[in-house]
């Protein structure tokens, strides 16, 4: 279970994140939404570790995400390219994530056979460093490679952005597999409304920091946040 208690960020006396109380279950496909500035990619940051709190904490799975490392073994996430090491092709990237996490190149090789369709023959074999790839394709490979070890948390801050259709329909199939593994926590940040109703079963709606919306996904729910961002 991941639980931020009196989570609080601030950016020179302007505050960007308040969160009293969140609690995300083992298992659940988590969705986070908001305008730009709604505060989706500070949290996932906190989250990360990659920046620190003005104030509380986060806990994944009972570790205290900023006094010890002990979650990092089992979390994972692409939040965007500058995750990814633009001197080394995609197969070298693969390679290292793997070699960091204990997964040998026979078991990446098996990994990656399953995205081929996803990667539509624009990844692999490309003699391609990662910094020439298109903004889509090196999208594709951070994404994959988040996927690798097995990890039970996986944090995508908007996935769908810069994908093209097919794409972003083959990533929505991705996530929903992804997500019906009761062993896997699944959190999908996501201005594409449409798309988060449909790969994620609860979701939070951010509003300068705040959470203002807390839904548990129903054939209602893309008219509420409809409604809720049209007003």
């Amino acid at each position: 279970m991941i639980k931020a208690t009196n989570l609080s960020k601030q950016y020179g006396g302007q505050q960007v994140l308040d969160i009293e109380t969140l609690e995300i279950p083992k298992g659940q496909s988590f969705g986070l939404v908001g305008n730009n500035g709604a505060g989706k990619t500070t949290f996932f940051s906190l989250l990360l570790d990659l920046i620190p709190p003005s104030s509380g904490e986060i806990e994944n799975q009972g570790v205290k995400v900023n006094k010890s490392e002990d979650w990092k073994p089992f979390t994972s996430s692409f939040i965007d390219e500058s995750f990814l090491i633009g001197y080394l092709t995609p197969e070298e990237y693969f390679y290292f994530v793997g070699d960091l996490r204990g997964v040998n190149k026979a078991d990446i090789d098996a990994l990656l056979a399953q995205f081929s369709d996803f990667f539509h023959g624009e990844i692999l074999g490309q003699k391609k460093y990662l910094r020439d790839l298109s903004k889509g394709n090196q999208k594709k490979a951070g994404i994959v490679a988040s996927f690798i070890g097995n990890p039970a948390v996986v944090i995508l801050d908007e996935p769908f952005a810069n994908l093209d259709p097919t794409t972003q329909i083959r990533l929505k199939g991705i996530i929903k597999e992804l997500a019906e593994r009761e062993d896997v926590t699944v959190l999908v940040s996501s201005h594409d409304l449409i798309h988060v109703t449909e790969v994620c079963e609860r979701i939070v709606v951010l509003n300068k920091g705040e959470i203002v919306k807390d839904i548990t996904t129903s054939p209602e729910t893309l008219k509420e946040l409809e409604s809720f961002f049209g007003a």
